[in-house]
């Protein structure tokens, strides 16, 4: 079987998120790599605020490729299961400080052994709890 090209993953992941915030009302704009670490500029004009996202993605469930030095406590990130083309997207919000706060949950064995894992990751099992916290968005 072909492997699908990453970048195809993230950008889809990222228009997912994009449509799912403008349903809700938000502003929200795609970087295109502009801001490395910012994938997504959301703006609520409900509450006068901005908010930086970050999108990452996966075709089925697994672990998010990344490292928790790349994790900003002001961030929001989306993790985004985009499963079969017949199945619904999943949907996991919440901040990076929320993160940070707990690499062994989050990252699982990634942190845990003397020396760290070459491809640390976080785990979607992890994220359960944050299924659709599109919330995040009017605080």
């Amino acid at each position: 079987m072909k492997r699908i090209d990453g970048q195809l993953t993230n950008m889809a992941g990222e228009f997912f998120a994009m449509g799912k915030l403008f349903k809700r009302g938000y502003q929200a704009s795609i970087t295109f790599g502009n801001a490395k670490a910012i994938d997504i500029l959301v703006y609520n004009p409900a509450n006068n605020k901005n908010y930086n996202v970050q999108v990452k993605a996966l075709r089925k469930k697994n672990y998010f490729p990344m490292k928790k030095e790349d994790v900003y406590e002001d961030f929001i990130y989306i993790f985004v299961i985009l499963n079969d083309f017949e199945e619904k997207e999943e949907f996991f919000i919440l901040t990076g400080k929320e993160i940070i706060s707990d690499i062994n949950k989050y990252f699982g064995s990634s942190y845990r052994k003397e020396k760290p894992s070459p491809f640390p990751g976080i785990y979607h099992n992890s994220l359960k709890g944050y299924k659709d916290n599109w919330k995040l968005f009017d605080n």
